[in-house]
């Protein structure tokens, strides 16, 4: 045994064990007050690099699922005004239905009418001017898509939420076929006796009859004239005319395939082939096009961009000419109309946590001047705005206008529902799911397991009162030096 006094290596070991143990007691310490297992750089670089990011993440997941909770108040909020202008509509057909009753109806009622139809298009209009959601208003068209277009008879209609700003170069609108309107041409001329031997016209539209039988007293204008009356008061939507060589047709007044009617004649070729056999009209045309050269959909006068194009999605255009040379040959390629030129004002919302992870919708105006604004009538109403029904014909086409207006409302109102549902409502419940389970694996990084940590804590605790006790210890061995000095 050899025995020193200028460097005791036991009590070195003995303090160098008891600053290792101390310390570890210290860091223990530390992570239980804090709950965290990762409290500087140095306890888990790996772990620090990962969980910030997590946290960058799960922050902005919290924030993106209260942005969508406050997106879904704001659809609900105009869809619930949009039920009001709804149920608005609903009474003003009804008004309509009413004032058209003029067998019944004297000039007074009519005019009670007229003044409570005016008194609910001016709340449509005050619900489409103040409805709002905080300071932004919804339906006054601030927040939908506007368009113009260039061409003398091309019309932008509407254009959808995924139809794309066109810039200043416009889309281009060609057309390959012309719309047209179903026909019937009489192909035997009427004559005074045919009129004065009784003939009889029946025209049915859209579930509506009118049938006219000529009187002796009858010429073949006044005839005529007759069932034109008749066509008007039983509110089909055919125009019927008599042309140069007194032969007889009758178009329907809107364009494209999905209109049609059945007429018949007691005289074999003024109308029918065969004498009084209900026959059905020649069938009208959809237009056909494209749109900034993609696909798009033609009924009657109106293209709509394909859903799923890359840029003119849901965008509707209105042609109301007609193209080609004097024979009707329209170019291959088609030919152009005008451009049409769109600025999408959507409201867009941050769904996500990361950058891109927007969607949007956008609202159109509800007000009466921009309801109905397409409507073909033969009162000359421009929009739902003008409708008056303080005469048969006003009545009629009020509610034709109506009904149109119903069913653009009623389709904007499922867009907002299915917006809500299956847009922000599903991806509301991704984001909290997400959220768990990012938290979850934060936690696992970051949070410290305080079971594991206490028994930590505790065998670092004996380990320091070890080292301690044995420091002391060290620190007495050099004393035994002065019993050799004795």
């Amino acid at each position: 045994m050899s025995l020193r006094i200028n460097h005791n290596i036991a009590a070195i070991n003995a303090h160098r064990n008891l600053n290792i143990n101390d310390t570890s007691m210290s860091k223990t310490l530390e992570k239980l007050s804090s709950g965290l297992k990762v409290n500087r750089a140095s306890d888990g670089p790996a772990a620090l690099v990962i969980s910030e990011q997590m946290r960058g993440q799960i922050a902005g997941m919290s924030q993106a699922i209260d942005n969508s909770e406050t997106a879904v108040s704001l659809v609900q909020t105009t869809e619930a005004n949009l039920n009001e202008v709804s149920r608005l509509l609903v009474s003003v057909r009804q008004l309509a239905v009413h004032a058209a009753n003029e067998g019944v109806n004297d000039e007074t009622m009519l005019e009670a009418d007229q003044q409570e139809i005016t008194n609910a298009l001016a709340t449509i209009d005050r619900v489409a001017a103040q409805a709002q959601f905080g300071n932004k208003r919804l339906l006054d068209g601030s927040q939908g898509a506007s368009g113009s277009t260039t061409g003398d008879q091309l019309q932008f209609v509407e254009a959808g939420l995924k139809t794309k700003d066109s810039r200043e170069a416009g889309f281009e609108v060609k057309v390959t076929q012309n719309a047209s309107k179903s026909f019937v041409d009489g192909k035997v001329a009427l004559t005074d006796e045919t009129i004065k031997a009784g003939e009889t016209f029946t025209l049915i539209e859209n579930g509506k009859m009118a049938s006219y039988r000529t009187t002796m007293d009858d010429t073949v204008d006044t005839a005529v004239k007759n069932l034109k009356s008749e066509v008007r008061r039983n509110g089909l939507n055919v125009d019927v005319e008599l042309n140069a060589n007194n032969t007889l047709s009758v178009k329907h007044k809107e364009y494209g395939s999905a209109y049609g009617f059945q007429f018949s004649s007691s005289t074999a070729g003024v109308l029918s082939s065969e004498a009084g056999q209900i026959e059905v009209s020649s069938a009208g045309n959809d237009i056909k096009g494209t749109i900034n050269g993609e696909s798009a959909i033609g009924e009657g006068q109106v293209l709509t961009g394909q859903e799923g194009t890359a840029s003119v999605d849901g965008l509707k255009v209105k042609f109301t000419g007609q193209v080609g040379d004097a024979d009707g040959v329209i170019p291959e390629g088609g030919s152009e109309v005008g451009r049409a030129f769109v600025s999408q004002n959507a409201m867009n919302f941050q769904v996500g946590g990361n950058f891109g992870q927007t969607v949007g919708i956008s609202v159109e105006s509800v007000n009466t001047r921009s309801l109905a604004n397409n409507i073909q009538n033969e009162s000359g109403f421009k929009s739902l705005s003008e409708v008056d029904v303080r005469t048969f014909q006003g009545a009629q086409d009020a509610m034709r206008m109506v009904d149109d207006a119903i069913t653009r409302i009623s389709a904007r109102r499922g867009e907002l529902g299915a917006f809500q549902k299956n847009t922000l409502e599903s991806n509301l419940n991704n984001l909290r799911i997400a959220h768990e389970n990012l938290t979850s694996s934060e936690s696992i990084l970051r949070d410290v397991d305080m079971a594991a940590e206490m028994a930590s804590y505790t065998k670092n605790q004996i380990m320091t009162q070890s080292a301690t006790a044995m420091l002391a210890q060290a620190n007495q061995t050099p004393a035994t030096v002065l019993q050799l000095l004795k």
